[in-house]
């Protein structure tokens, strides 16, 4: 039995409430986790009395949740940068799966490196879903590449188990780290691509089509002929016939532009999550009561939290959810200018705080 629009709609803003309120109260536990959490969790004993900070209580013995599969247990650089959706929610879902079918300790034929290699094939074929005419199947391809965002955060979990590291954390320079990068570089054009067939072959639909010069205000009119969105199809004595389609250069502009800035995103994220690993947890040659006061510090939280929003899987859901929706154009045409502004706005405070970490830390 099919839902009536309306109520589908309802049963979807709910859910995003309810997610959003979610990820709100998580992001307030993650803060309050930190302010209570030692980078190196040993008592300090060359310390002098009055520098010496108070080892924290050990949070496996105060939480109710396994730290197994609880996100907050382990708070990294990377973790307060990954994105809502992954952190929160897919994080934990990994886990469960892994514990329930033994994948990190009993699947050793299977590889991270194939999960990687898995999920492309998984948004190859949501990316021919994409294409489709029926709204439905799109939203099933748009599943199937929540399904490829699943197993992405699947691979990177399987290896940190194999390898006994703690907490979300980049093994910058290893093969599985390029493997992962290119497996999510194919996943995402894929996408790109399956979008762009099915606006090429269904133009966004919009402008007049065969309205007349006389019943049209001027400002009106004005707005029509400056409009390079529509195609004119031909002008007549009477009035002026437009095609109220896209034309498909115009398509392209708009999704480059997008996809354009997702690179950009994804190379600038990367960057920084090295650079604040190196300054923070990398480094124990460096004074840990200065690292752990920055690390601890709103201005970081604040910071690294912006990259939960502008990361390019923030992207891809906001993105998944509009094709959802059958809001494709719409989101894109918002968004193919001013996101770039923003990335820009978080690229340059990040740089600042860079500066200030290294001035602090190292010196």
């Amino acid at each position: 039995m099919m839902w009536p629009s309306s109520q589908a709609s309802k049963i979807l803003t709910c859910l995003l409430f309810v997610v959003f309120a979610y990820c709100i109260c998580m992001d307030t536990f993650l803060y309050l986790r930190i302010n209570n959490y030692a980078l190196d969790a040993y008592i300090r004993e060359n310390a002098s009395e009055s520098t010496t900070s108070k080892v924290p209580v050990n949070y496996e013995d105060v939480t109710w949740i396994p730290c197994s599969v609880n996100p907050l247990c382990h708070p990294t650089v990377k973790a307060l940068m990954v994105d809502h959706i992954n952190h929160y929610i897919y994080g934990p879902l990994c886990v469960v799966l892994d514990i329930s079918l033994g994948i990190s300790e009993t699947m050793l034929i299977i590889t991270p490196n194939m999960i990687s290699f898995f999920h492309v094939g998984v948004a190859v074929f949501g990316a021919k879903l994409l294409t489709c005419q029926h709204l439905a199947l799109r939203r099933v391809g748009i599943v199937l590449f929540q399904i490829r965002m699943f197993l992405d955060d699947l691979d990177g979990h399987v290896a940190r188990e194999r390898k006994h590291i703690k907490g979300e954390r980049s093994l910058v320079g290893t093969m599985g780290y390029w493997v992962d990068g290119i497996c999510d570089l194919l996943g995402v054009i894929a996408m790109m691509i399956g979008i762009l067939i099915y606006l090429k072959n269904n133009p966004p639909r919009r402008g007049y089509k065969g309205t007349t010069v006389t019943t049209l205000p001027y400002h009106q009119l004005k707005e029509i002929n400056a409009n390079e969105d529509l195609e004119k199809e031909h002008t007549t004595d009477v009035g002026i016939s437009y095609k109220t389609k896209v034309c498909f250069q115009r398509i392209v502009q708009v999704l480059g532009l997008f996809s354009g800035q997702m690179l950009l995103s994804s190379l600038a994220w990367n960057r920084y999550i090295d650079l604040y690993q190196e300054l923070l947890e990398n480094c124990p040659e460096y004074d840990i009561f200065r690292r752990e006061t920055m690390f601890k510090s709103r201005t970081f939280f604040v910071a690294s939290g912006l990259w939960r929003l502008v990361n390019p899987h923030s992207y891809l859901h906001l993105l998944s959810l509009a094709v959802f929706c059958d809001k494709t154009w719409g989101f894109l045409k918002a968004v193919h200018h001013s996101g770039y502004v923003l990335l820009v706005v978080v690229t340059g405070a990040s740089e600042f705080l860079v500066d200030n970490i290294r001035s602090y830390v190292v010196g």
